[in-house]
């Protein structure tokens, strides 16, 4: 039997998990319009540095984990957002109050964004886990507490929207 040198293992490391998944949780952010989507990017991969090593399975369950991690800080900003804005409407409803901030800049590139934009939140969520995270419809399922067949229908119409979004960029042209 050939032993195993420490080399010849997957580097199981949050390092080397970071540098395989960070750019697609990155992209799945992104596309869920999480506010500050590179700071919740560190806060994820601080659970996954956290928590690797009690992770036990393979490279497919290691992205779900991960995915799943992504998932549930991305649902938490939203959810921080939205109290931060309730608060900032109170405070700015004061009188003389003004706002003196400024939007940050979105490198996201404007024409994915904008195709995006044109599905619904659930489809955009179901888009992103399958093709950028490469997920299972199973696993998507799982992330998002749906079903198997409302993942897949989801999915299904993301598709067709993206399909005529798309052709509708692209003007035919006609030859005789």
């Amino acid at each position: 039997m050939k032993k195993l040198l420490k080399s010849d293992r997957p580097d199981r490391s949050a390092a080397a998990v970071y540098r395989e998944l960070a750019p697609a949780v990155l992209g799945y952010l992104r596309s869920q319009q999480v506010p500050d989507a590179e700071d919740v990017l560190g806060q994820v991969f601080l659970h996954v540095a956290r928590d690797i090593g009690r992770f036990s399975g393979d490279d497919a369950a290691r992205r779900r984990w991960v995915f799943a991690i992504a998932h549930n800080r991305a649902m938490d900003a939203h959810r921080r957002a939205t109290r931060d804005r309730a608060g900032l409407e109170l405070e700015l409803s004061a009188p003389g109050a003004t706002w003196k901030g400024s939007e940050p800049a979105d490198p996201f590139d404007p024409a994915l964004a904008a195709a995006l934009a044109a599905l619904s939140p659930a489809q955009r969520e179901v888009i992103v886990l399958r093709f950028v995270a490469d997920l299972s419809l199973d696993s998507v399922a799982e992330i998002t507490h749906r079903r198997v067949g409302a993942v897949k229908a989801l999915q299904h119409r993301g598709l067709e929207i993206l399909r005529r979004a798309v052709s509708l960029e692209r003007p035919r042209t006609l030859t005789p």
